[in-house]
């Protein structure tokens, strides 16, 4: 009962962002660097190769009504032009309210040589947005008869707005990062228009930019186990990581660490911030197991153990998949023209 009405007051809160002037936010992923161009356009091509991936992402599986985001992708880089160009598909759907978003874009960018060690790499994205809301199953207060004890229909507009209500419109991303062998560090912003959102005509409900920084250091643990074949020795390396964001009037911090022991992956995340307003302000811990393949495949596992008031035993957490393959396409001469990748997280 208590997570029925936790599910009522969330889906409530939903749909008052179509009503009223409530601010929207984006879907955030736990594996943030397993969805590179939705993390930051700069890391478009940053593989070097030839990239496709995809995410899933099931937030709150306790609750009465599923909270679902997807994302798919696809980069390559271009060497004779040091640029990188992908497309991507975002989506996200509430079961209840009967809400969904869905976005696709095409992203660009371009790497600069600093020094012999040091790297810049800029990038922007153009997507086109849509928001889509389907009341047709929903009752609402004014359906009920209390009297007969029956439920009538919904006409075919609910206070002006259509029952099956479409919204689109172009958004824009970039970003920035600097990076060597050992670290990292980007920056970026996403809707730097600020789009309006809202279904009501003549109505302003902007999506606010939301402004992203991240980074990190990579450490060498050395010992790895050494390819009868190759005569290669395996990864063995510990990353230390961060990334913050703030899409007014929230914000949020994640830190974490990630261990390679090649080919397992092992990573642990805090998200929140330990105080604001000066209140605690926890959201969840994450762990992360995962598995990267010599053949290019990497399949990653994380779930988030909710902290927050919310608790986990109402919310169930949340659980998120990616698959990512990467691949030469084109001359096997390129290989060899390979620069020095991000040395960030894989997932």
């Amino acid at each position: 009962m208590f997570k029925r009405t936790i599910g009522v007051f969330i889906i409530l809160g939903a749909i008052s962002c179509i009503f009223s002037n409530v601010i929207a936010q984006d879907t955030q992923y736990s594996q943030f660097y397993a969805a590179p161009l939705y993390l930051n356009p700069a890391l478009t091509g940053a593989s070097e190769l030839t990239r496709v991936g995809v995410n899933y992402r099931n937030q709150w599986p306790g609750l009465d009504h599923n909270f679902n985001s997807y994302s798919a992708y696809i980069d390559h880089y271009i060497f004779d032009y040091n640029s990188g160009i992908g497309l991507i598909f975002n989506g996200s759907q509430e079961s209840m309210a009967n809400l969904s978003t869905n976005e696709i874009g095409l992203s660009y960018a371009y790497r600069l040589k600093l020094s012999e060690d040091m790297f810049f790499r800029i990038g922007g994205m153009v997507s086109y947005m849509q928001r889509d809301a389907f009341f047709s199953d929903l009752v609402f207060g004014t359906q009920i008869d209390i009297i007969n004890g029956t439920i009538g229909g919904i006409s075919d507009e609910l206070n002006g707005i259509p029952i099956d209500s479409h919204y689109s419109f172009v958004d824009y991303s970039v970003g920035g990062m600097f990076y060597s062998n050992r670290i990292w560090l980007g920056a970026s912003a996403h809707h730097i228009s600020e789009p309006n959102t809202s279904f009501v005509e003549g109505q302003i409900s902007k999506l606010p930019m939301k402004l992203s920084a991240q980074g990190g250091i990579k450490f060498d643990l050395g010992g790895g186990r050494r390819n009868y074949f190759t005569h290669a020795y395996s990864e063995r390396s510990v990353s230390f990581a961060f990334n913050y964001k703030q899409q007014d009037p929230f914000n949020q911090l994640d830190v974490g660490a990630q261990f390679y022991l090649e080919p397992l992956v092992l990573g642990v995340w805090y998200r929140g911030l330990p105080t604001k307003n000066n209140l605690p302000n926890n959201e969840s811990f994450i762990g992360l197991v995962g598995v990267s393949l010599e053949s290019g495949l990497d399949i990653g596992y994380s779930y988030d153990a909710t902290i927050s008031k919310l608790g986990l035993k109402n919310s169930g957490g949340a659980h998120e998949i990616s698959l990512t393959y990467t691949f030469l396409w084109g001359d096997a001469k390129s290989r060899n023209q390979r620069g020095r990748t991000i040395p960030c997280f894989k997932y």
